[in-house]
C-alpha cells in the first residue's frame, strides 16, 4: 500500500515539474528587477546582477529591469517574465526562493527554498541564491515559440506591410492633388496677369501658392494616425513612423486614457475625439485613426 501512495506521489511531482517547464518554455525572456524589497539598495550585495548572471547560465535570456530590451518584447510584453526572490525567515538560515510571474502579474513558477547558514550578509545571500538556482537548472529551460506568439508575430507583419501600403498610396494620391492644385493656379494666374498691370508677378503668386500648398499637405499626413496594439491599449504613429500617443484602455468601449498627458480619446459620432484642458480651457481635437 505504501509503494503505491510512493508511486502516486513521484508521478505528481514529475507532472507538475513537466508542467512547469511547458509553461516556461513558452517565454523568451525574464526580467530581473534593480532592487529586491527586502533590501535597501539597488543591486545590494550584488544579488540582481548574481541573479540576472544565473538565468543567462541556465538558458534564458534575461533583461535587468530599465534596460534598453529587444524589439519583439517591446511589442509584446507577454514575451518576458518577471522575476523576484522570495525570502523566509528564519533563526539560523537565510531561505529564499527564486519566482517567476507571467505579464498579467500571476505566479507561473516558484523555487524550493535555497539555503545559507552563513551569518555574513554578503555570503549567505549569494550562497541561498545559487542553491535556489539548483532547481532552476534541473528545469532544463529551452524556449520554444507558441503557436500565438507566430501567429501575433505573422499578424504584425501583415499589419506593419498594409500600414506601409496605405502610407504610399497616400503619398500618391497628395502628390496628383499637388499637381492639380499648382495647375488651377497657374491657370488663374495667367488670366490675372492680363487683367492687372500691376502686384506680384506669376512666379511669385506661383511660389506663394506652392508653399501653401505644401503646409496643406503636411497637416493632411500628419493628421492620419495608425494604431499597433501594446500592452493594454495601442500606440498611434503618423507616416514616419513616429509614435504621437500612448492610449490605454479603459473598462468603457471607445474610452481611452492618453498615456503621460492629462487627456481622453474617445469615439464620437463616428469620429475620434482627444479632449484635454489648456490653460483651464476644454479643447477638443478630431483625430483620424485606423485600427
Amino acid at each position: 500500500m505504501k509503494i503505491k501512495y510512493i508511486a502516486i506521489l513521484i508521478t505528481c511531482f514529475l507532472t507538475a515539474s513537466v508542467f512547469s517547464q511547458t509553461n516556461l518554455n513558452a517565454y523568451k525572456y525574464v526580467i530581473v528587477p534593480k532592487k529586491y524589497d527586502f533590501l535597501k539598495e539597488a543591486d545590494q550585495y550584488q544579488l540582481n546582477s548574481l541573479t540576472e548572471f544565473l538565468f543567462n547560465k541556465y538558458g534564458f535570456i534575461a533583461l535587468m529591469e530599465g534596460s534598453n530590451y529587444p524589439e519583439d518584447v517591446m511589442r509584446n510584453r507577454c514575451l518576458a517574465l518577471k522575476s523576484n526572490l522570495v525570502k523566509d525567515t528564519g533563526m539560523f538560515k537565510t531561505k529564499l526562493a527564486v519566482e517567476l510571474k507571467n505579464c498579467n502579474d500571476q505566479v507561473i513558477y516558484t523555487s524550493e527554498m535555497g539555503e545559507s547558514r552563513e551569518k555574513e550578509y554578503q555570503r549567505a545571500y549569494t550562497e541561498a541564491v545559487r542553491d535556489a538556482f539548483k532547481y532552476i537548472e534541473k528545469l532544463n529551460y529551452e524556449y520554444v515559440p507558441s503557436a500565438t506568439s507566430t501567429v501575433t508575430a505573422s499578424q504584425e507583419v501583415e499589419t506593419s506591410s498594409e500600414v506601409s501600403k496605405e502610407i504610399q498610396q497616400l503619398r500618391e494620391e497628395i502628390q496628383n492633388l499637388k499637381k492639380e492644385k499648382e495647375a488651377v493656379v497657374v491657370e488663374k494666374v495667367e488670366a490675372k496677369v492680363v487683367a492687372i498691370n500691376h502686384g506680384p508677378t506669376q512666379k511669385e503668386i506661383v511660389k506663394e501658392f506652392s508653399e501653401a500648398t505644401k503646409t496643406d499637405v503636411k497637416e493632411s499626413v500628419t493628421g492620419v494616425l495608425y494604431a499597433q496594439a501594446i500592452e493594454n491599449g495601442f500606440q498611434l504613429v503618423d507616416s514616419t513612423p513616429k509614435v504621437v500617443y500612448k492610449i490605454k484602455k479603459t473598462s468603457i468601449p471607445d474610452v481611452y486614457m492618453v498615456d503621460g498627458k492629462n487627456a481622453t480619446l474617445y469615439k464620437k459620432e463616428g469620429n475620434w475625439v482627444l479632449e484635454y484642458y489648456d490653460n483651464n480651457v476644454l479643447k477638443q481635437d478630431v483625430l483620424t485613426i485606423k485600427f
